[in-house]
């Protein structure tokens, strides 16, 4: 599945995969990758209201420091696509949301722009792919079209 997703997105951002040539006890489990420098951030974006930014929401209103309107429920739909980040947590911890503002700090205005702009077009597009899947799915009809009778 990530390297579906990896030709998907090759024109936004390049990855890590060198190769797919691997050896046979780990066909389709492993690949041959470029080593990278990490930035210490977890870049996400949100299209809908679930997870720990639930919790943030319901304690404070907000999303990484982003006001989001009253009354959004689990599930509930954004109003637009948001970047909420975190960060990245010691082995066996969890990550712990931060505010653009905390990844500024971290990584510098330009990189923070760069990952942002990166993540927010990422989704973008991802979702442009979902909604061109759902598209396509067959549609309950009101007849029992497939469904057996007595």
């Amino acid at each position: 599945m990530s390297l579906w997703w990896f030709d998907q997105l090759a024109e936004l951002v390049p990855n890590h995969v060198v190769s797919t040539d691997v050896p046979d006890a780990v066909r389709g489990r492993a690949v041959v990758c470029e080593r990278l420098d990490m930035f210490p951030v977890e870049c996400v974006a949100r299209g809908y209201l679930t997870g720990s930014g639930l919790l943030d929401y319901r304690a404070s209103g907000q999303v990484c420091g982003i006001p989001l309107p009253a009354g959004l429920e689990d599930g509930s739909r954004l109003p637009e696509p948001i970047f909420t980040p975190a960060t990245k947590a010691a082995l066996g911890d969890h990550d712990e949301n931060v505010s653009y503002d905390a990844v500024v700090r971290e990584v510098g205005e330009d990189a923070a722009a760069e990952l942002r702009g990166l993540t927010m077009a990422a989704y973008s597009r991802a979702e442009e792919i979902a909604r061109g899947a759902a598209s396509s799915w067959p549609t309950p009809s009101s007849s029992s079209a497939g469904v057996p009778t007595a």
